[in-house]
């Protein structure tokens, strides 16, 4: 009997033959193949050799890919593909992702896939191009990509690929490295070279994808942290849940990161210092006490050096405010109190800040100029006349400029550590960068911003992606400062991009800013952290300082005597020397307490918590001039108790006068 007889009698024929049928009407339709027979007769020849399509789907993957060599049955598989493509595509045969990834490249012909699919992936490598993408190289990696996604979803319109169909040929792509036949199909580790292709297609695709709306979440590149430390269940539950609780209280990506980080080399350090502790609960404050005491004895694996005091108080303080938080937030599991105090952590050394020196900042400045990357010339020069963060420059808006009404550059800071925008003048140079950038951007969707959920264009996106902060900052920095010769012993750079801010401050407090200006242009919260350039630069605002809150300061006003005798409480005091600046007015300054409300006197002069300085004595003598003429004039017009209010303002004057031994009249 021979193979067709032999068919005929099989139950699976009859649908088999259909299948044939409907290919061969496919294949024989005017135009779709110039030579049929050699698709037609391998199709029949792959049906003889396997007539059971679901038990040819249950042989070993190299048998169904067709790579047996010596093997005439197996080669079937790889000689009738379009017609295993044909039985995928019409639904007659469900295709798993180890074949179609074991297989590689497909050539599905074009009159088999939806009508919509040339057109579909034409549109998607336009889309590509207009973003920086090379058109050939999309062309090849889209159409492999689609074709691969075609197969897995016959009935899907590639319009309608999501994120979830991304995500599950990533996954297949990652199990597929686990195949025991793997090495069959990909010898040589050739499979290595493809997940690197596979990944990098599908990234790409993803971008374009969210650039015409098709998935909504933003493309990020995954790096993963092979560092992780492994810590046991029930802690890594703990902790998650505890990021999860400070996520929605609004902590930054960076900070949720560094936290579990800490917490995680506590615990791995606890269960291998301690085995008897297999929880939170289990922890005691002399276990923190030993392991702050192993920080000051050890190196870090990392860095293979001793940690430094910023490292352990940045692990301590971590410590210290996760129990605190758990306790207080009544967890189970948990120790009932706080385990670490104030007390107990380092002390942070008071540190002037470092500013560049001119010499460098010359030659830097020369250097970061001739940047061939647009980008990251433009990330430094903004860092260099705005003294923003690096955050808010790599977020900033692609409309982030302006002018003022006389045609100053404005720039527009988005929130950032501060929480907070800003408005800032701008030098011309960052300007005009600023305005290439502008000029060069594409038609790209917006990104939204982590803290504030605004959708918007950002300036620093090229081929549709936002650069990171490595590349604008440290990359850039690194080719500068060689170039300009600001590296250490190990050719590392000298200068990083936070000593910008820093230069910034120094030189607005050096040439006679105002407090209130400096800490504008910083988006600094505190008096405090502004004063630290004043101590660096500025004498004249550091000596108006020390005129009311320095030892032996002549001050006058009703608060002049208790600060002088040490009747103020010191965390009054503390509160004062914050907000010093904060609180003048016209002829002095009114240190009321916060706790005491906002101030209710009309007239500030008499003001229980007003003070004043030598500094205010021509304004108060000008005051005073003034008061006189209105006495003049209230007496003309027969107002006596006018007159008797300006009498009364004018003897105030003369009293802080010559507390401040200064002469009533000029």
């Amino acid at each position: 009997m021979n193979r067709s007889l032999h068919l005929v009698t099989n139950p699976n024929w009859k649908a088999a033959s259909v299948c044939y049928e409907e290919y061969e009407d496919l294949v024989l339709k005017e135009g779709n193949c110039r030579q049929p027979r050699s698709r037609l007769r391998p199709a029949k020849y792959f049906l003889t050799t396997y007539p059971d399509l679901e038990a040819w789907s249950k042989l070993p993957l190299v048998e169904r890919v067709g790579l047996l060599p010596g093997n005439p049955k197996g080669n079937w598989s790889a000689q009738a593909r379009h017609f295993i493509y044909f039985l995928a595509l019409r639904g007659y045969l469900e295709l798993n992702w180890d074949w179609i990834i074991g297989v590689g490249e497909h050539r599905v012909p074009s009159y088999m896939m939806q009508g919509d699919a040339s057109n579909y992936i034409g549109t998607i490598v336009k889309k590509a191009v207009e973003l920086g993408y090379a058109k050939k190289h999309c062309e090849t990696n889209f159409g492999r990509l689609f074709k691969h996604l075609h197969l897995k979803h016959p009935n899907l319109p590639l319009s309608r690929i999501s994120e979830k169909d991304i995500t599950e040929f990533e996954n297949a792509i990652d199990d597929f490295n686990q195949h025991n036949e793997k090495d069959l199909l990909f010898p040589n580790n050739l499979f290595e070279q493809s997940i690197k292709e596979y990944k990098s297609a599908l990234f790409r695709l993803r971008v374009v994808l969210y650039h015409i709306g098709q998935i909504t979440s933003e493309p990020k590149r995954i790096h993963k942290n092979t560092r992780q430390t492994v810590i046991p269940k029930p802690f890594e539950d703990l902790l998650n849940r505890y990021i999860y609780v400070r996520k929605i209280q609004g902590a930054r990506p960076a900070t949720l990161g560094k936290i579990a980080s800490n917490i995680r080399s506590l615990v791995h350090w606890l269960v291998n210092t301690f085995p008897e502790i297999t929880s939170y609960k289990m922890v005691a404050r002399d276990h923190i006490l030993t392991y702050a005491q192993m920080l000051n004895d050890t190196l870090s694996p990392q860095k293979n050096r001793p940690y430094s005091l910023e490292s352990k108080l940045t692990r301590l303080s971590t410590i210290s405010t996760f129990f605190q938080d758990m306790a207080s937030w009544g967890w189970e599991d948990v120790p009932l109190r706080p385990l670490l105090g104030p007390r107990d952590l380092p002390k942070r050394p008071i540190r002037i800040p470092r500013y560049i020196p001119e010499d460098e900042l010359n030659r830097l400045m020369d250097q970061i100029r001739m940047l061939l990357c647009p980008y990251q010339r433009t990330a430094l020069l903004i860092a260099r006349w705005s003294g923003a963060r690096r955050g808010e420059i790599r977020n900033l808006e692609l409309d982030c400029l302006d002018t003022y009404p006389d045609g100053t550059p404005r720039l527009r800071i988005p929130v950032g550590k501060g929480r907070s925008e800003r408005i800032i003048p701008l030098n011309e140079e960052a300007a005009e960068a600023i305005r290439d950038l502008q000029s060069q951007a594409g038609s790209v969707r917006g990104f939204t911003d982590n803290q504030t959920g605004k959708v918007a264009k950002r300036l620093f996106v090229r081929r549709g992606l936002r650069l990171s902060a490595t590349y604008l900052f440290e990359t850039s920095l690194g080719i500068a400062c060689r170039g300009a010769g600001l590296t250490d012993d190990e050719g590392n750079p000298t200068v990083n991009a936070h000593r910008f801010r820093h230069t910034v401050a120094t030189q607005l407090a050096e040439r006679g800013a105002k407090i209130h200006t400096i800490m504008r242009v910083l988006g600094h919260t505190s008096v405090e952290m502004t004063m630290v350039y004043a101590q660096i630069s500025d004498r004249t605002v550091l000596e108006d300082y020390q005129k009311v809150l320095g030892p032996g300061a002549t001050i006058a006003g009703p608060l002049a005597t208790a600060l002088r005798s040490g009747t103020v409480r010191n965390e009054d005091i503390d509160w004062i020397k914050k907000n010093f600046f904060k609180t003048e007015l016209e002829l002095g300054h009114c240190l009321r307490l916060p706790q005491e409300g906002p101030c209710e006197c009309d007239l500030y002069l008499s003001c229980a918590k007003f003070v004043t300085t030598k500094d205010y004595a021509p304004r108060l003598r000008a005051r005073r001039k003034r008061e006189i003429e209105l006495i003049a004039e209230a007496q003309e017009n027969g107002w006596e108790r006018e007159v008797e209010r300006h009498m009364c303002t004018v003897q105030r004057i003369d009293n802080l006068l010559v507390e401040l031994n200064e002469p009533v009249e000029d």
